[in-house]
């Protein structure tokens, strides 16, 4: 088990440049490496994928402002054959 989460601020053109760079990654077949921050860890995602997407506007009355998101989720079931097997390799990005 683990999970490996980051947040930060970029703009439209880094964020479609990183999507890319996943869309090769996952269209190439093999692993696919995420790197988050100061951390990356690589995942081999196996048939069949299940592709989640949600858009989301979260507003209250009265507020000026409303929060909107993109969420994508990719999820795929991997045999193990114990704790290590299904568990997060994280490493250093650098």
């Amino acid at each position: 088990m683990g999970e490996l989460e980051t947040e930060a601020e970029k703009s439209r053109g880094e964020i479609a440049t990183y999507l890319r760079g996943m869309a090769d990654q996952l269209d190439a077949g093999g692993e696919v490496t995420l790197e988050l921050g100061e951390e990356a860890v690589a995942l081999d995602p196996t048939e069949p994928i299940t592709f989640k997407l949600e858009g989301e506007s979260d507003w209250s009355e009265g507020e000026s402002e409303a929060k909107q998101s993109i969420e994508f989720e990719l999820v795929w079931w991997r045999e193990v054959e114990g704790a290590e097997d299904g568990t997060l390799n994280v490493s250093d990005a650098r």
